[in-house]
């Protein structure tokens, strides 16, 4: 958070009303993780600025010397988020030249980082639906982004027989949503005592396994 924030306070310093950088990302910090912890509770369209106010500890002076109303504010925690969320995912897979290792490589790089940013990760696929018009498209696009790295992936290890995948969509697809299911019922694994280095082993080896078993390899 403390990285997003000083990229964000770095890109809007005309905007921004604190000069001071080390008080600013303190408090772009201490305002999206309650913004986060408030929507996350009671959804982020009932969520007041009396109420982020109350949250932050902060005043509705010093709220506006970050952004000028609740879009603002949206605008800027759902651009940041993704742009990590692509930027993380892009990284860590780029160098990579084996199909196998570059799939595993990127289901563990997107369950580890929602595990970092789950309370944004929640909010975004929670709130998406009552986003308006232009972000709720940016919110889809985003998702489908993601699903994209999938779908390139499975078809370079289809074209290097290195995969056996008949659909390539629906089966990056079903991995999107499995990866889903940690950050959107993190309680449920909390509950049950599984960790995120078990959950992302599992979904790599049944992903592989599908697709070295599936009909076409015979």
């Amino acid at each position: 958070m403390e990285d997003i924030c000083s990229d964000i306070f770095q890109e809007n310093r005309s905007s921004i009303k604190i000069k001071k950088k080390r008080i600013g990302v303190k408090n772009l910090s201490n305002i999206f993780e309650a913004t986060l912890k408030l929507s996350n509770k009671k959804g982020f369209k009932t969520m007041s600025l009396r109420d982020l106010c109350k949250e932050t500890g902060l005043s509705m002076g010093a709220l506006y010397s970050y952004f000028k109303n609740k879009d603002e504010l949206l605008n800027i925690i759902q651009q940041k988020g993704r742009l990590m969320v692509e930027k993380v995912l892009r990284e860590n897979i780029e160098d990579i030249n084996d199909s196998k290792k570059k799939l595993e490589t990127a289901i563990y790089s997107h369950l580890y980082l929602s595990e970092i940013m789950q309370p944004w990760f929640f909010f975004s696929y929670m709130e998406t639906r009552h986003f308006h018009k232009d972000e709720h498209k940016k919110g889809i696009e985003s998702e489908l982004y993601t699903e994209q790295i999938f779908i390139d992936i499975l078809e370079q290890g289809k074209k290097e027989n290195i995969f056996f995948v008949e659909n390539t969509v629906l089966t990056a697809s079903v991995i999107k949503a499995m990866l889903q299911d940690w950050y959107l019922k993190h309680g449920k694994y909390i509950r049950r005592k599984i960790k995120v280095e078990e959950y992302a082993s599992f979904i790599v080896k049944l992903i592989l396994a599908y697709i070295a078993a599936n009909p076409l390899n015979k």
